[in-house]
């Protein structure tokens, strides 16, 4: 199993789904494709353990926990920033050939840490731990891909599109 350095998601028209290239261009390079299904539950998934493990928002009232989340948001969108670069047309097109379906997600908080497991079809995987900071990001780079595969219902779609206009359409890795 490979460990997660680095990850650049990609939406597939022809196969509608959702490359996700670990460590792209690497010698420990592996990708996976996301299904319509296993990705809108992550996406589901990550935005409840985000706000139920916010120590700030915990602290909020109900009617004011959605700015703070959107406040936490914004704020590591910025500290993430200069971390994010383009991946190579090439470098996507070799992940596109190799990759398998996932198998399984899993995604764990460890404090301020989360650790995330992906396991593929044809038995290869990644894992890695991302702090709080790294998981908003590539939960946006992810919405931001889903957004592009128009996957989303009209209400979850008008959030996803203001949170993507922010951001380059361009492939990025994190």
């Amino acid at each position: 199993m490979q460990v997660l350095t680095s990850v650049t998601f990609v939406y597939g028209m022809q196969e509608d789904r959702i490359l996700a290239a670990i460590n792209p261009g690497r010698p420990d390079a592996w990708s996976c494709w996301l299904t319509r299904r296993v990705t809108l539950l992550l996406l589901d998934r990550i935005t409840e353990l985000l706000a139920n493990t916010s120590s700030l928002t915990q602290r909020t009232p109900a009617p004011l926990r959605g700015e703070v989340m959107a406040f936490e948001h914004a704020a590591a969108m910025a500290k993430t920033a200069e971390r994010m670069s383009h991946t190579p047309a090439d470098v996507l097109n070799a992940s596109t050939a190799t990759a398998e379906l996932v198998k399984s997600m899993t995604l764990t908080n460890q404090g301020e840490l989360f650790r995330i497991e992906l396991t593929g079809l044809n038995g290869g995987g990644a894992k890695g731990v991302l702090a709080r900071v790294g998981l908003q990001r590539v939960l946006q780079m992810l919405q931001d891909e889903v957004t592009k595969a128009r996957w989303l219902t009209t209400e979850r779609a008008q959030t996803a599109l203001l949170a993507a206009d922010e951001q380059s359409s361009a492939p990025r890795r994190h």
